[in-house]
């Protein structure tokens, strides 16, 4: 949490999916910035690097409510998630992809966070007929739900960028999503591949602007953040 004197305006954040591909660029990018005091990055294994501002706590859904006394923050970044081919069992997939989110924004809220940044996708929606898009708009939705004084969603379509693993329908996609990106205009521009080191610096940067009590960005927004 922020402290009193000359670091009074540097904010402690929360970071949940940190090793995952939009996550490292985010931990990165709150290590770097000059408006955190303190960086706390709860993950499953410890990380192959250590830096003067991070806390690394080694934890998981169920291990949660055993390390909230250790979760206070200014505000949590939440880029949690997994695919289909990763977790194709769908209970285990909605375990991830939602009540995980869900429970660490509540576990941030109850411990003082007053901001959430969640990385959901494109066309989430709590009523939608897909199961993908239905679990990322109810874990929005339940989110919102906790009343946090500021909650922002950031919903990217194709995320550009290398992966550890080895995806070559994936790779194959991204390559059309450079082709096709030019062509999606209007409010279509939220179909537009982007990169995920794009959407963390968007996420970091929306941290420091003043913006409503609820704010969804999708491509178009993200970009007009990196710009400023």
């Amino acid at each position: 949490m922020t402290t009193s004197g000359d670091s009074s305006a540097l904010k402690t954040a929360l970071v949940f999916g940190a090793t995952g591909l939009i996550g490292a660029h985010l931990l990165r990018g709150l290590l770097d910035s000059a408006d955190y005091a303190r960086v706390i990055a709860v993950v499953r294994r410890p990380l192959t690097f250590s830096d003067p501002k991070l806390t690394v706590l080694i934890g998981d859904l169920d291990r949660l409510p055993a390390l909230a006394a250790q979760l206070k923050a200014d505000e949590v970044f939440i880029a949690l998630g997994t695919t289909r081919k990763q977790t194709p069992d769908q209970a285990a997939y909605y375990k991830i992809d939602h009540d995980y989110p869900v429970a660490a924004a509540r576990i941030a809220r109850e411990t003082g966070a007053r901001a959430v940044f969640l990385v959901t996708a494109v066309g989430a929606d709590a009523a939608s007929r897909s199961f993908y898009l239905r679990t990322k708009g109810e874990a929005e939705r339940d989110i919102i739900a906790l009343g946090f004084p500021r909650t922002a969603i950031f919903r990217p379509s194709m995320l550009m960028g290398e992966r550890a693993e080895h995806r070559p329908v994936e790779r194959l996609f991204i390559a059309l999503a450079h082709i096709v990106n030019p062509l999606l205009r209007g409010t279509a521009d939220r179909y537009r591949g982007i990169d995920a080191g794009d959407v963390a610096r968007a996420m970091v940067a929306a941290a420091r602007t003043d913006a409503p009590k609820l704010q969804i960005y999708h491509w178009r927004e993200m970009m007009a953040l990196l710009r400023r």
